[in-house]
């Protein structure tokens, strides 16, 4: 039986994901990695396989069943996707909450045209908790939603940290509130605020004659990132550093809290604990990616969401077996 012939965009923490996901699925294989850089200076672990410029990937179009976009959300995938949806099925992790509706129309109107299957904003948020949110409101009409992100490890919060003047290494760690979760599991259903539900808990490394109290009062009056919580920060050397905060945790949880029938308490909860971040949304990315090939085989086309793939699509197996190992 042939294999699902994958390509990837970007080989960064995400692409290596991707090629060691495709690794753990015997009905995939990885057919190139496309890069911006200099080919010859991108070193995969996939032996045999060619790395090419991503201008030219439209060469591909025939070689490759789907492609699986590796940017990032700010500039690389808003252009990325409507432009390899012109050859290609299409994979991104796009997680701009706000602009997704945006980002789906522009990417159905070039996929309507060319005849390919795009799922975008796929990973485990958006993605596996957007399916989780909308199970919890569906089964439990009457309830409230909470989505708490950590213990983890926040790559854009890390990024503002270390563009501060005087900051030369720094991580940001997003730490759900204890108190706060323990009573959304009591279903008190609580009405909380921002600084309620989260902490911020940052390490830094100063560049040698950098002023720490500066630099804290600056850190935890940053709009938009630490200003609406309760940040720590906790100044480190180099050596602690590299010893203690080199990994990318991260994970967090979805509760649906409400009722049935008259009074009967129910509480809904699915939850994460990652080791690598970019390791598991790589593996969501992989699933669904079979998906888009099967959806993409039986005629369909356009921009697709989570919401509208059938969780049988996502597996190697018949129906027929998940009916009778899974059901």
């Amino acid at each position: 039986m042939s294999k699902i012939r994958i390509g990837i965009v970007g080989y960064g923490n995400l692409g290596r994901g991707v090629e060691a996901a495709i690794g753990q699925n015997a009905d995939m294989e990885l057919v190139a990695v496309f890069t911006r850089r200099d080919p010859a200076t991108v070193a995969i672990k996939s032996p045999n396989v060619p790395v090419y410029l991503v201008d030219d990937a439209p060469k591909y179009k025939e070689q490759i069943d789907v492609m699986i976009l590796c940017g990032g959300s700010a500039k690389d995938l808003p252009e990325q996707v409507p432009h390899f949806a012109q050859w290609f099925n299409t994979i991104d992790s796009y997680d701009t909450h706000a602009n997704i509706p945006a980002f789906f129309d522009a990417v159905d109107a070039v996929a309507q045209k060319s005849d390919k299957v795009s799922i975008i904003s796929v990973g485990w948020d958006p993605g596996l908790f957007s399916l989780n949110r909308l199970l919890g409101e569906t089964v439990l009409p009457q309830g409230y939603t909470y989505t708490f992100w950590g213990d983890g490890l926040s790559q854009g919060h890390s990024d503002a940290l270390r563009r501060i003047e005087g900051v030369k290494n720094a991580v940001q760690y997003t730490l759900p509130i204890k108190e706060a979760v323990n009573r959304v599991r009591n279903g008190e259903n609580p009405d909380l605020t921002t600084r309620e539900k989260h902490a911020r808990e940052c390490y830094v490394v100063l560049a040698e004659g950098a002023d720490a109290v500066a630099i804290e009062k600056e850190i935890k009056e940053m709009p938009n990132y630490f200003a609406d919580y309760d940040t720590t920060v906790n100044f480190i050397n180099e050596a602690e550093f590299k010893e203690n905060h080199q990994g990318m945790p991260h994970g967090g949880f979805v509760i649906r809290s409400g009722q049935s029938g008259d009074a009967d308490k129910q509480i809904m909860e699915f939850s994460l604990t990652l080791e690598s971040n970019p390791m598991f949304t790589s593996s969501v990315l992989v699933a669904y990616a079979r998906a888009a090939y099967k959806l993409q085989a039986k005629g369909d086309k356009g921009a697709k969401t989570v919401f509208d793939i059938p969780y049988g699509l996502l597996s190697p197996k018949s129906p027929a077996d998940l009916r009778k190992e899974l059901l």
